[in-house]
Formats: C-alpha cells, structure tokens, sequence
C-alpha cells in the first residue's frame, strides 16, 4: 500500500447546488466534493467513501446539506481518498 504523504480537513460549501434541477441536487453535490478535492489536493483520482454519499442522500435527492466536512487523505501515488470528519 502507498505511503501517506498529506491529511487535510476541508469545509466545502455545496451552496451551489441549487442551480441544478430538484432531482438532480445530490448528484451535482458529489460531482462539486470530487473536482473541490481534485482543486486543492491537486490530484485527478479522487475516491470518495461510502460515509459522504450517506450523509448527502440522507434527506433525498432534493435536499443535500450546504456544506460538508471532509477528511481528505493524498497517497504518494497521487490518490486521494476522502471519508466525512467526526463532528
């Protein structure tokens, strides 16, 4: 397994969202995670864990969260992987 070279704490505002159609909010909110974490981590393999889609599905598909705290990991490889941050 590839060395951990970077951890960060991130708040990505998902405000944004809403210039997408009602259906399609929750998608459009995890697309925004994955190219805000591609941005600052500087990395185009982004893996998200199966916490942050829970926690922007948690109330459908109309009604994601306006900002989201993550906890993001770059491997030495250039991955980065990404899990929601304890409160």
């Amino acid at each position: 397994m590839a060395e951990k070279t970077a951890e960060q704490i991130y708040i990505i505002p998902l405000r944004g969202v809403r210039r997408a159609s009602r259906r399609r909010r929750c998608d459009t909110a995890i697309k925004d995670i994955r190219t805000y974490l591609g941005k600052h981590m500087k990395s185009e393999d982004v893996r998200l864990d199966q916490t942050i889609n829970e926690h922007v599905w948690e109330r459908g598909a109309e009604k994601p969260p306006s900002k989201i705290r993550v906890r993001a990991m770059k491997f030495d490889d250039g991955q980065v992987q990404a899990e929601l941050a304890e409160e």
